[in-house]
Parts: C-alpha cells; structure tokens; sequence
C-alpha cells in the first residue's frame, strides 16, 4: 500500500500531462515560458483572488509575501508552533522572530483565542496554517489583524482546493500562499508553489521579488530572490488541474470512509462543519503511537508524523523563538499519525487500514460494521 498513490494518479492523468510537457519541449521556453502566465489566470480565477504568483515552492511563497509585506528584522510573526519548518523558517531568514500561538487540541490548527495578547509594537503580520487541508479560523483571525491594523498571510500549503463560508483557501486574507510539492493536494512532479492576493501593489512587489527584485530586465528596484517556478512544472499543474475538483471529491469520500469506520473507536483529528477540507493528511491521535505505529508498518501500512517537533522547540530555532510554552503542541506532537490518504484510496484499503489500526490499538470493527458499505467509498469512473 501507498501512503499517496502517486503513480495511480499519474497513470491516470498520464496523456495529458505528456501533451502538456511536449509543447513546452516544443517551444523551448523553459522559464517564464507561457504556460505560467496560462497557470496564474487559472489559479486566480479559481480561488477568486485577483492575483496568482507562481514562485519555485511553497516555501518561497511565504517568503517571497513576508518581503513583499516587508518584514525585516527586529520584527515579529505570530504563527504556529505545529507545521513544517517553513513556516518558521521564513521568518529567521529575514531576522525577525516567529511568535508561537498555541494550537487547538480538537484540529491542531493556531488556537485563534490566544493570538491577540501575544501582539505587540513589533508585530508586522499574522500567518495561520491551515493544517491537514482544513482552513484555520480565518474570520476571527483576519479581525483580530484588522483591530490591530496587520495583514493576514494564510500558509495553505496542504489546503488548497478547501473551502470556507463560501470562499476558497488562499483567498482568505492579505495574502495566502500554497505549494505544489508532488503529494500536495494539486502537486507537480518537481517543486514548485503558488501566492494570492487581490492586492495590487503586493501582487506587483511579489512579481518583482521572485526575479531578483527586477522592474525590468537588469533593473533592480527592491531586494529578491531567484523564484520562479520553471515552465515545465506549471504545465504539470495545468495538465493534473483537469482532474482536481474530481479528486478532491474522491480525498472527501475516502475520508467518510475512514470516519465511518473510525468515529467513536479512536480518536480523530477534527473537522469543522463550517468549512471543508483538502484532506492533504487524515490525521488520528493516539496515546500509544509508535507501538501502533510499528504494527501497521509490519503489516505493510505505511503511516507519517506530521509533525514528530513542534517549531518552537527545534535545536536550530528554541533560541530565536517567542511566546509561550505551547503544550498542546507538545502533547500533540507525541500523538498525532497520518494514514494513507489520497483520491486513489478505495473501500477495500481504507477498511484494511481501519481494521488494522484499530486491532493495534486495542479494538476492533463491530461485526455490522466490518459488512456495512461505507458512505460513498465505491471509487467512481474517472472524467
């Protein structure tokens, strides 16, 4: 079994994507060829932000919106504490200080209720993730920032394609950044990432920033970077793009499975009703994880910890860290374990895992639920 079945997805998609990587061979423009600008106008209009910025990956994204928002050092982001080191990373490489809000015991995104008292004069932005595909509480974040008159980077890395009181992920604040890293929910086969903004002046800044800070050819107007997504990759992303909205319908149904199998026998990170979720990880809490662990990966089941060590206490990061102590963090860190998700993932494979995880754990599936059919887990026709 796969922990995301990459290769049914490609095999899936497999003439669209050749199509699509042969006229950029065909063209030659490797970089900034127009299968970019052809990806940004489509991004843009399905997240409904005015402006897509396709940079080199998802953590260029976020610093490429930290400089456009120009954060500098001496400043402070109050972010997670419970993400990928990205999200932290961002913020030590242009000398300000990530500011740790504890995390929400019941879906392991920001807590949103202890952002405000961690504001001070140097704070210059918020940065929310939306952590295993579900949006983060994003309208009383963007309130708290606008009481206090900061902008709002959502990091949707693994969200992109939720939705949220009527609105898509990545068109949720000032800005919102994702990433096209290949087990993404829309990923490509290298790296690559994306920022949104209905911004005209930021969307212009970051458009700068990811070709060294240029105007115009050689002319240097603002500190940048080498960030942009090279042609290929977004003609990737244009080619999987066709199947996106039906693969994540099939990430919704595999998901119910797991829910029916699992609801009220383990415990399960949760998803709010308010808002939908890409399902980039399903996540379940355990008290005895690596015991657990172990027994799934002897029966061929492939298992993930995202993630194993909260930011804030990094080697490289404990040091440069503000705000408090975050122990649900902590706690959640040592519990949580991601099973095999993906769109490819049929009944037979998530009552395999179900059964599975639940006889490691000390259970098992009641007899009527073991024969019951899953709510929608026949995996349907492809388009």
């Amino acid at each position: 079994m796969e922990f995301i079945d990459l290769k049914a997805q490609y095999q899936a998609s497999r003439e669209a994507i050749g199509h699509r990587i042969q006229s950029v061979l065909d063209h030659g423009q490797y970089i900034m060829g127009p299968e970019v600008a052809e990806l940004e106008e489509r991004l843009a209009d399905y997240t409904g932000a005015r402006h897509c910025i396709t940079v080199a990956s998802g953590t260029e994204a976020l610093l490429i919106a930290l400089m456009a928002l120009g954060v500098e050092p001496g400043d402070e982001v109050i972010t997670t504490p419970f993400s990928f080191i990205a999200t932290a990373e961002v913020i030590v490489l242009l000398g300000a200080t990530p500011v740790f809000a504890d995390i929400d015991p019941a879906t392991c995104n920001i807590d949103a209720g202890q952002i405000e008292a961690l504001v001070t004069p140097r704070t210059r932005a918020i940065m929310p993730v939306s952590l295993y595909g579900q949006p983060a509480d994003m309208d009383e974040i963007n309130a708290i920032a606008a009481r206090h008159g900061l902008p709002v980077i959502e990091d949707a890395a693994q969200s992109f394609g939720a939705n949220y009181h009527g609105r898509k992920s990545c068109n949720l604040s000032t800005i919102g950044c994702t990433s096209f890293f290949p087990s993404k929910p829309l990923g490509c086969y290298g790296d690559g990432g994306a920022l949104f903004t209905s911004d005209d002046v930021l969307a212009r800044a970051a458009r700068e920033i990811r070709v060294h800070g240029q105007s115009r050819r050689y002319v240097h107007t603002r500190l940048g970077v080498g960030g942009r997504m090279d042609t290929l990759q977004c003609a990737i992303v244009l080619a999987k793009l066709e199947r996106f909205e039906w693969e994540l319908a099939q990430r919704q149904r595999a998901g119910a499975a797991y829910d029916a199998l699992l609801s009220g026998r383990v415990r399960l990170v949760g998803r709010h009703r308010d808002r939908s979720s890409a399902l980039a990880q399903y996540t379940v809490v355990l008290d005895e994880r690596e015991r657990v662990q172990a027994t799934l990966h002897a029966r061929g089941i492939p298992t993930a910890v995202h993630y194993p060590v909260p930011m804030h206490q990094q080697p490289a990061y404990a040091r440069l860290a503000g705000g408090p102590p975050c122990p649900v963090a902590v706690e959640m860190a040592a519990k949580v374990m991601s099973l095999p998700m993906g769109p490819y993932l049929d009944d037979a494979g998530a009552r395999q895992v179900a059964e599975a995880l639940l006889a490691a754990a000390g259970g098992s599936l009641p007899a009527a639920a073991q024969a019951a059919p899953l709510p929608g887990a026949a995996l349907p026709a492809s388009p």
